[in-house]
């Protein structure tokens, strides 16, 4: 059914090979130690006692180093048999988990060449605050993301960076328990990294069935069922709204459906929670084709897939107590003497026709037939969807939180303080009803779209709400404007696996 030869990417199974060992002193001495600096009231006494330990000019440090967020300093100590180098890093003022996250993801990025094969993370001036296991699992995420490389298709040699080769060792220095948070920063730091090759992937590496392909290969590693479903089986589903936005290209779509229940866990005492997340591989518009100049950005179009197979891998191999099912449409948006037209009416697994005003509102589509498929096989108590629905969300919020969609205030919350832990912001948009009136069509049961160039992410996140016959909890989040944005990886923009990490953080919570 699926061409095994469709895997275009390195699967980077052991990405992070090096040790990561968990001590209470510094013997032996590591070559370079990073110390996080917080900039407090007692930092410049602590820089002091610093820079005596080291031997080296207390009054140099003061000078050259304040401790603002993400500024490095290096010092050279003195006495130390092997530690040759020391790397203050600062955390600023007023620190979070995810500042600690940039402030050591910026780190490793700009020293990734420098770090040598012992290299050791100090937090022992930082026990004193009760946050400390989650600045050491979002210090250990970051370090490890840092060392990412967008030139995958690159045919230069690529040198292997000294840390991050087998045989070394990372150190982490701290007396707090901190081995669960390091093995899931670790855990979470490699599934991003594959979903970062797959969204940056462009579309002649990355089809439909790739999608199908990697949700294969990470079910049968971590132990979660993944089916898939393609050529008749999509019509004799009824996923007619998934064939019809498919129907231009000439890849075929493909419909995945996973599940993952923890081994131990007794049947109906789980939370169960349905994830849906949209799979256009690349998006032209189709016949309402896109302009050309940002179009080959559109290799992104899959980032909420991306979202939902890294909750996924993740809930499997973290074993998250909660049943998870996951449904990815996958599909092409292409423009060909097949594809589908303005003004056509399609039908869709609710049974609802569509008049498809504009073929740039494909995802919506797709989303339709896939949040009605898990509604009515799996009657989830909550559903999430996230997708790189619209530009509307952007000129809202800009590259700096997805826009969240839902009546229930409880899950609206819950979400919230998910995306507040983990920095993958979110900003509460309604869902009223008068904006219904956009979805009215005169041919048709509703349109694809209202054609007003205003309030466009709340009028497609309307339109997905009627295939959510009225779900309780039902929760849209659009991603568009920060799943494919600036990075210190990249001069372009480039995939930043963004919900990966909240939803972990969402279901962890449950």
């Amino acid at each position: 059914m699926l061409d095994s030869d469709l895997i275009f990417y390195n699967l980077r199974l052991n990405p992070y090979p090096m040790k990561i060992k968990i001590s209470k002193s510094f013997t032996p001495y590591p070559e370079a130690l990073i110390v996080p600096i917080v900039q407090n009231e007692g930092f410049e006494n602590a820089l002091t006692k610093m820079a005596e330990w080291a031997g080296v000019a207390p009054e140099l440090m003061l000078a050259d180093f304040k401790a603002d967020w993400k500024e490095i300093a290096t010092l050279y100590p003195t006495g130390k048999t092997d530690l040759k180098r020391i790397y203050l890093l600062g955390l600023g003022k007023d620190v979070t988990a995810p500042k600690v996250l940039t402030a050591f993801r910026s780190l490793s990025y700009r020293l990734k060449s420098k770090l040598p094969p012992r290299t050791g993370v100090s937090f022992l001036r930082m026990e004193q605050t009760d946050q400390v296991v989650p600045w050491i699992e979002a210090a250990v995420n970051g370090l490890l993301l840092g060392q990412y490389d967008t030139g995958q298709y690159k045919t230069e040699e690529k040198k292997p960076q000294p840390l991050f080769t087998d045989g070394a060792e990372l150190g982490i220095y701290t007396t707090v328990d901190v081995a669960a948070a390091v093995e899931k920063a670790r855990a979470v730091a490699e599934t991003q990294l594959r979903l970062l090759d797959l969204v940056n992937a462009p579309a002649n590496k990355k089809m439909p069935r790739t999608l199908a392909e990697w949700a294969l290969e990470s079910g049968d590693r971590y132990g979660y069922s993944v089916e898939v479903f393609d050529g008749d089986q999509l019509k004799e589903l009824g996923l007619h709204a998934l064939l019809a936005v498919s129907q231009g290209s000439e890849s075929p779509p493909a419909f995945l459906v996973m599940e993952y229940t923890p081994a131990d866990a007794t049947a109906g005492t789980l939370h169960k929670v349905g994830l849906v997340g949209k799979g256009v591989t690349f998006d032209t518009g189709g016949i309402s084709i896109k302009e050309s100049a940002h179009m080959h950005m559109m290799k992104s179009d899959m980032a909420g897939a991306a979202a939902v197979l890294g909750a996924m891998e993740l809930a499997a191999r973290l074993r998250l107590p909660v049943h998870l099912i996951g449904v990815i449409p996958a599909t092409e948006n292409s423009v060909d003497a097949k594809s589908t037209k303005p003004g056509d009416v399609i039908g869709s697994y609710l049974g609802k026709t569509i008049e498809v005003i504009d073929t740039d509102a494909e995802g919506r589509l797709i989303l339709a037939d896939a949040l009605a498929y898990l509604n009515r096989n799996y009657q989830p108590e909550v559903i999430i969807d996230l997708a790189t629905l619209t530009g509307s969300v952007i000129g809202t919020l800009g590259y700096h939180a997805a826009g969240l969609f839902t009546h229930n205030d409880e899950l609206a919350a819950e979400l919230t303080r998910a995306a507040d832990q983990t920095g993958e912001r979110v900003w509460r948009l309604p869902l009223w009803d008068v904006y219904e009136e956009d979805l009215h069509s005169d041919v048709a049961d509703l349109k694809n779209y209202g054609g007003k160039p205003v309030a466009g992410a709340i009028s497609g996140a309307k339109f997905l709400e009627v295939f959510t016959e009225n779900h309780p909890r039902w929760a849209h989040l659009d991603v568009a404007g920060v799943a494919f944005t600036d990075s210190e990886f990249s001069k372009m923009r480039s995939a930043t696996a963004y919900g990966v990490r909240l939803l972990v953080e969402y279901l962890s919570r449950l």
